[in-house]
């Protein structure tokens, strides 16, 4: 069989020829790999350089391979934080004609780390509260879309700094199933792997003595069962209100965006006597500040990212002359400059902003200096600098002063941590 190459874009073919299809991966030059933290896998997988592009290439049968690939690139449709698929190679053979597994391709999360990179230096219980939080926000948005994922894990998945917490992308979709969907009894099966799996990806921590003496494994896979029983039932649980309070069912809203989730379609009922409504949230969608951000400003961030951006964004609007005072946030979807004949529109001030503020700031900020950190996480960081100087000070100091020390006094202390790994300096020999 000839060399096969299935991609979801044109452009891709052309560069990944480049790469030594004809030897097995493990077999593979140093000079076509770029040294990026791997985690525990069961197939062999190697990050390699496309063009300008860094993806990870997994070895693995051709079946799971191409299902495997059209599961992520249903989970991109459905908008659930997952590695992007960008092909599968078949039909490979060795220089003497012997078969040669296929591969499939994904793009590399830029920023991201395994989470075994994350235990190298001793990780914190309250950082790794912070991971659990993360995880179970992405099991329940998996469910939400009728995705059973069927080994949830630590190892199959990766975690990006999100303004002080973090967000998790599915790696490995190879045992997951699409439903329209899911059961009570598919999910709990899904939460008791996830259980049983960091559990023993605890244990192994902490045998090999990277695990904070605190911390107690069993105890740690247990509690994500808790959270994520906790949101999924703040996502999916029926509220009944007194007739007439229709601000309940805002205060439900605004509590599941304050989580955020947005509530694309609900269920509102009448109870026979009237004296009742039965509220039921039916179709909850993740991303309610991403997404509130990328319709004002055209930023892309990750959910706190963008929480904390557009608060941010709300505090500089009201110190504008053509803000109308006492205006919803921008946040809000019912925001607008109706009724304010001199103020400006949300989106004016909105670009205003990310033009004089966002991005002068974050170019403030040395391109040697930035490590792994995208724009949105480095103005979050600024800002909390900003908070941390101005509490010692005991005044508000400016974003340009925090810009200044943070470049000047931090980041310089942090470049190593920050760095990807592959720049990151290394200890003689």
């Amino acid at each position: 069989m000839a060399l096969q190459i299935s991609a979801t874009n044109p452009e891709h073919p052309a560069l990944l020829l480049e790469l030594p299809w004809q030897l097995p991966l493990e077999e593979w030059p140093e000079h076509y790999l770029v040294p990026l933290p791997r985690g525990i896998s069961r197939h062999v997988v190697r990050y390699a350089r496309a063009g300008t592009e860094v993806v990870a290439v997994k070895e693995l049968a051709e079946r799971p391979a191409l299902r495997e690939y059209e599961l992520l690139r249903s989970l991109d449709r459905l908008a659930i934080p997952a590695v992007d698929p960008l092909a599968v190679v078949t039909g490979r053979t060795d220089g003497e004609g012997g078969p040669l597994e296929p591969v499939l391709i994904t793009r590399h999360l830029g920023g991201s780390m395994p989470y075994r990179s994350m235990f190298e230096t001793t990780m914190r219980p309250a950082t790794m509260h912070r991971l659990m939080d993360a995880l179970a926000v992405l099991l329940v948005r998996l469910h939400l879309a009728g995705f059973a994922w069927g080994d949830c894990s630590l190892s199959n998945t990766l975690f990006r700094r999100d303004a002080g917490a973090y967000a998790a992308y599915l790696v490995d979709a190879e045992t997951g199933e699409l439903h329209p969907r899911l059961s009570s009894g598919q999910r709990e099966y899904d939460l008791d792997l996830a259980r049983v799996n960091i559990s023993g990806e605890l244990l192994d921590l902490e045998a090999a003595g990277a695990l904070h003496p605190s911390v107690d494994p069993i105890e740690f896979g247990m509690e994500i069962c808790a959270r994520y029983q906790s949101l999924w039932d703040e996502l999916t649980r029926t509220s009944v209100y007194p007739a007439g309070k229709h601000h309940y069912i805002d205060r439900r809203i605004r509590r599941l965006n304050d989580l955020g989730f947005d509530v694309a379609e609900m269920q509102i009922a009448h109870s026979s006597n009237g004296d009742t409504v039965t509220f039921v949230p039916k179709v909850v969608d993740a991303g309610h500040h991403q997404r509130q951000l990328l319709r004002l400003t055209g930023l892309d961030a990750e959910e706190n990212q963008a929480r904390r951006l557009l608060n941010d964004l709300e505090s500089w609007m009201a110190t504008q002359d053509d803000y109308a005072p006492g205006d919803p946030p921008p946040s809000s979807r019912l925001r607008s400059s109706r009724g304010y004949p001199h103020a400006a529109r949300p989106e004016v001030l909105a670009h205003r902003w990310v033009r004089d503020v966002f991005r002068p700031t974050v170019r403030a900020v040395p391109l040697d200096l930035r490590g792994s950190m995208d724009p949105a996480e480095i103005y979050h960081e600024l800002l909390e600098h900003r908070w941390y100087l101005s509490e010692q000070a005991q005044h508000d100091i400016g974003l340009d002063t925090a810009v200044e020390d943070y470049v000047t006094n931090i980041l310089p202390k942090m470049r190593e941590s920050l760095l990807p790994p592959a720049e990151a300096p290394t200890e003689p020999a």
